[in-house]
């Protein structure tokens, strides 16, 4: 079964709109563990604009599912915080300063010696690493290179291109994820999955473990409920698992 992530970053961002602690970000992760999702997904940034380190801190005490960070591990505030509250999982993002969001992997062959190094540090403390990459069967074998545990597939190009073409958007994704598992990687996927295409891209991705799922997942629950919302999202996984 892969495992739904749910990414918390947005509660922070509508609260941080306003001051206060309005939602609170530390109930949407408890709820979100309750209303059944396999783990929580926080991504801080150095500006702090979502979530907070302080956010990741407090989570930390309550979470009694999967803990997935992920950041930009060239900031050494960014490795201080993972080796200090030690969650299941680091995710490895290239984000420059300032970035609004994730929207390309790591050049996994230019940037190996760096990246080996870093995932020795997380791997030291006993943490799982996945590092973000294109569905590119070279960057694949480049992370392969590192010593990394999983891949995190990036997602866009595939969302992007689903409602034209689903078989052409996920054909890339397809041959990386073959790749990976020949490698003996563990496969992750994230960034514009949503409900109209997170089943199709289960269906095709073999040994998919885990997607991380935030800010479709937020927007549907704004007019679905959240509860409701975090049910549709696995059953969209628990459906394409039974291969209906």
């Amino acid at each position: 079964m892969t495992k739904l992530s749910v990414n918390i970053n947005k509660f922070a961002t509508l609260r941080n709109s306003r001051g206060g602690n309005n939602p609170d970000v530390v109930k949407a992760a408890v709820d979100a563990q309750a209303f059944g999702a396999d783990g929580v997904t926080v991504h801080p940034r150095p500006d702090e604009r979502h979530i907070r380190y302080s956010d990741v801190r407090e989570i930390k005490k309550i979470i009694t599912t999967e803990f997935n960070i992920e950041g930009n591990c060239q900031e050494q505030k960014f490795i201080d915080l993972v080796l200090e509250v030690k969650p299941q999982q680091v995710t490895l993002v290239p984000d420059a300063l300032g970035q609004i969001t994730s929207n390309h992997g790591w050049d996994t062959i230019a940037h190996k010696d760096y990246l080996t190094e870093m995932i020795k540090v997380f791997k030291a403390a006993g943490i799982r690493v996945s590092i973000f990459v294109d569905p590119v069967v070279e960057m694949v074998e480049g992370a392969a290179a590192t010593g990394t545990d999983r891949i995190e597939l990036y997602t866009e190009g595939y969302a992007t291109e689903y409602l034209q073409n689903p078989a052409k958007a996920v054909a890339p994704y397809v041959l990386a994820a073959e790749k990976a598992i020949a490698l003996g990687l563990g496969i992750n996927a994230g960034h514009d999955l949503d409900l109209h295409n997170l089943r199709y891209f289960k269906q095709s991705i073999p040994n998919l473990n885990e997607v991380s799922i935030g800010h479709a997942l937020v927007c549907d629950a704004i007019y679905l409920g959240y509860q409701n919302t975090v049910q549709m999202y696995r059953r969209q996984l628990e459906i394409a698992g039974l291969g209906i």
